[in-house]
């Protein structure tokens, strides 16, 4: 019988050590990571219960809406939570980071790496270095950069990542992991206020000595998710990471040069922290753009930024030619223009 169509025969031992050590060579780390059943915002939130504490100062940056989040579960957590934070149309200067860290003397950093909801991508390796360089534990919040933008997760050093696969991995959305570093690991468990016998509990799952296999399978992990994940990173390991990446970079080249031939600007300020996997497109004044629901890949702004950006979600599957000339035909007849030099400059950024 296939994989496509086992459906819910358990999962095996051999699936599952397939999955762990798929997502380990995407993440380029040795240690095998945890697996999430549910939505990555399930093992973000899990991740900070798990290092919050009264007796702990975490800085935490905030460019976009998932960095406030966080924020505030970290508070809840009781730590002491010094905030980065920058306008949404930036993202955030390394220097800042650094002067934060000087002033406050933290035990941990976190940042989102690439900002799908504003568009922008943090400078992760330049953060990183200078967290490892204060000995900080170090909390990236990759789930929309994976597979879109390098991440080599023991070279830089990073002891939390959060992984999803909807984004740029083209998977689904019902489980997603969390990798984790030995000085992550000694974190959580020094921490006496981290969850147990919860589903919050990263300690719960964490997966036995090193190099020693499980016994079996955890029962917790969604069977029919795990498979597609599994095709959907064999598909990526076909196709070559570094090949994936490089189908993003072009995506984002060239949804930015369609745009512009309809006299419209990026969100972001900066052509240098442009993300990968989504364009977010200024519309102020544009009261056409102002759509309520998305048009194929062409998305509303979220939340505080409903109005003022449109989002080109140009990842996975739609980092394509086809799914980047839709998106701005669909731009230009909502600005009832003629699409056909946008669409043009979109073919000759892509090279055809």
């Amino acid at each position: 019988m296939s994989q496509q169509y086992k459906g819910n025969i358990p999962l095996t031992l051999s699936e599952y050590d397939t999955l762990t050590q798929l997502l380990s060579r995407l993440l380029s780390t040795k240690y095998p990571p945890v697996i999430i059943p549910g939505e990555a915002i399930l093992g973000i939130e899990a991740v900070a219960a798990g290092i919050s504490a009264p007796s702990r100062t975490i800085v935490n940056v905030v460019t976009g809406p998932y960095g406030s989040l966080f924020g505030q579960w970290l508070e809840r957590g009781g730590a002491t939570v010094i905030e980065v934070k920058v306008p949404f149309d930036e993202v955030v200067p390394v220097e800042k980071v650094a002067a934060a860290i000087e002033k406050y003397q933290p035990s941990a950093l976190s940042f989102v790496q690439a900002e799908v909801v504003t568009g922008g991508s943090n400078p992760a390796e330049e953060i990183i270095k200078i967290a490892r360089a204060h000995n900080l534990i170090t909390v990236s919040d990759s789930v929309s950069a994976i597979g879109g933008e390098p991440l080599l997760v023991d070279e830089w050093g990073v002891d939390f990542v959060a992984v999803g696969a909807q984004k740029a991995l083209a998977g689904p959305n019902g489980i997603s992991a969390v990798s984790i570093s030995p000085r992550g690991w000694e974190f959580l468990e020094s921490n006496a206020h981290a969850p147990r016998n919860s589903i919050l509990s990263l300690l719960d799952l964490k997966p036995s000595g090193e190099g020693t296999a499980p016994v079996r399978v955890p029962p917790n992990i969604p069977t029919l998710e795990a498979r597609a994940l599994i095709l959907a990173l064999t598909a990526i390991e076909s196709e070559g990471l570094e090949q994936v990446i490089k189908r993003h970079e072009q995506a984002a080249l060239s949804a930015i040069a369609g745009i512009q031939v309809l006299g419209l600007e990026p969100w972001q300020k900066d052509n240098r922290t442009y993300s990968t996997l989504t364009t977010t497109v200024r519309i102020a004044g544009e009261e056409k753009l102002h759509i309520d629901q998305p048009i194929g890949i062409v998305a509303p702004g979220d939340g505080e930024l409903f109005g003022q950006l449109l989002r080109i979600n140009h990842f996975g599957g739609n980092a394509s030619l086809a799914g980047v000339e839709e998106a701005v035909a669909t731009i230009a007849a909502l600005l009832n223009q003629d699409h056909e030099q946008a669409v043009e400059a979109v073919r000759l950024v892509w090279g055809e």
